[in-house]
């Protein structure tokens, strides 16, 4: 902790924690822009407007990190700290009159402003009333302010006040301190016995024998780039673009086909995002000339105990998944195998996603900006309905908008929907690296390979891959 004078108030200001740095490198390669994450939360029903507010209020009281502001001191190093609670302006816009599509366009404009990156709010929300009878919030952050937990946690927060003031629910409960998560984040890193374990695991991974790079648009970028470097042994992939632009596609999958997914999770006592990640891997080497050996980067939320799960912040590691799975293996053997990496993966998540890259890139004398990972997995489980029993039954809707950049090639986030708890998959991709086309391509044949996988229990990977 170091004590920093902001605007005449001595502050109390603290180092970044792994996951903050790990975005603060992001934009190193990206548009500061890349780190603003927009979000819409919207009720079908009128909306007290003024109550609204105060429940915003509340809960932007409630939620340390919604106050969590950036300095640098006189060396140029990057500290945070808490700011006091005020009641800072929540504007309100009026889009009824409109075309829905053009007030998302809108907001996504909104999205796609940057913050200023020091001593100022690194959060904005707007009131928002849409065509259609929706009501609602907009919500923008700065990821290193917040996560996806964080984020819907606090519209939770907002919805929970905004309903016990108006219909006499509950309301939400108190947060863990962000502050006092920190000083144990921090605690950790500073060589502690856990972190030297954890740096110990990863280290024996590291030094197995070199992944294999697979793209999820087939082997052009790999075959183009040995050729270019000729090295035709070459096993990774530069993932670095010098255009970052973005788009998102979003694919809702049918209620129905969404509940059998999850009905085989239930029987076979195996996590969806294992599912999901079998998925992943199949396609990437049906794409890459039956590749046996696949690398995905899993996202890992570290909300395990109380204080990190309610907390807020943003707390989310990348690590690599590697799998090398046989034809003959079934899979729901692949899943479990999936299951199981994970599970020893979750236990030394909190090492540092950055000096795990760096070191990896160092061992196998790779450049920087390369890769054995062509996309990253999310899978978000809950929906607010599933978290929430005595909420009135309000039909409601979310949205998360792009910001129009990306920092890797694609980014996919599986989350269920709030109307029917289907799966909707949101690829987040470099319009550079893929074409809308090829992301239809690619969902389709991820479909194929869940479903003939889930099926029958005894079907093998080599079958589905000559199946599909």
């Amino acid at each position: 902790m170091k004590e920093i004078s902001i605007n005449g108030a001595v502050m109390k200001c603290y180092p970044l924690c792994a996951a903050q740095r790990l975005h603060y490198y992001t934009i190193r390669y990206c548009p500061t822009q890349v780190l603003c994450i927009g979000t819409g939360l919207y009720v079908q029903q009128e909306v007290d407007f003024s109550l609204l507010k105060k429940a915003i209020y509340h809960a932007y009281e409630m939620f340390d990190t919604m106050r969590l502001r950036f300095v640098q001191d006189d060396d140029g190093a990057v500290y945070q700290y808490i700011a006091p609670f005020e009641e800072r302006e929540i504007s309100f816009a009026d889009f009824s009159g409109w075309n829905e599509e053009k007030a998302h366009d809108e907001m996504r404009r909104w999205t796609a402003k940057p913050f200023e990156r020091f001593n100022k709010p690194m959060n904005q929300v707007v009131m928002i009333k849409l065509p259609n009878g929706y009501n609602g919030v907009y919500l923008k952050v700065d990821h290193m302010t917040m996560d996806s937990s964080s984020i819907i946690g606090f519209n939770r927060a907002v919805l929970e006040t905004y309903c016990s003031m108006r219909y006499g629910t509950e309301m939400p409960k108190p947060m863990k301190s962000y502050i006092a998560q920190l000083e144990k984040d921090l605690a950790y890193e500073a060589d502690s016995a856990a972190r030297k374990r954890d740096e110990e695991f990863w280290m024996q991974e590291i030094a197995k024998d070199e992944p294999m790079y697979t793209d999820f648009a087939g082997q052009g970028r790999l075959l183009t780039q040995r050729r270019e470097n000729q090295n035709p042994e070459q096993r990774w992939a530069m993932v670095i673009s010098k255009s970052p632009e973005a788009s998102i596609s979003v694919y809702s999958l049918e209620k129905e086909a969404s509940m059998r997914l999850m009905k085989f999770c239930e029987l076979n006592h195996v996590p969806m995002a294992s599912l999901l990640l079998m998925g992943l891997r199949t396609v990437l080497s049906k794409f890459n000339d039956d590749e046996k050996d696949v690398s995905v980067k899993t996202c890992i939320a570290r909300r395990g105990t109380l204080s990190e799960k309610y907390s807020g912040g943003t707390r989310i590691h990348f690590f690599p998944l590697r799998t090398i799975m046989e034809p003959d293996m079934t899979f729901l053997d692949g899943v479990r195998m999936i299951q199981a990496e994970q599970s020893r993966i979750f236990r030394h998540a909190n090492y540092d996603p950055i000096e795990l890259t760096m070191k990896r890139g160092q061992y196998w004398k790779n450049k920087p900006g390369t890769s054995y990972e062509s996309l990253s997995l999310t899978y978000q489980p809950l929906t607010m309905h599933q978290s929430i029993h005595e909420m009135p039954d309000i039909p409601y809707k979310s949205y998360w908008y792009t910001n129009g950049v990306a920092g890797q090639p694609l980014y996919l986030t599986v989350m269920h929907r709030p109307e029917d708890n289907g799966l909707n998959f949101n690829f987040e991709y470099r319009v550079d690296a893929v074409t809308e086309h090829e992301m239809q391509y690619f969902y389709y044949y991820l479909c194929r390979v869940l479903f003939r996988g889930i099926e029958d229990e005894t079907r093998t990977i080599g079958d589905i891959l000559k199946m599909i």
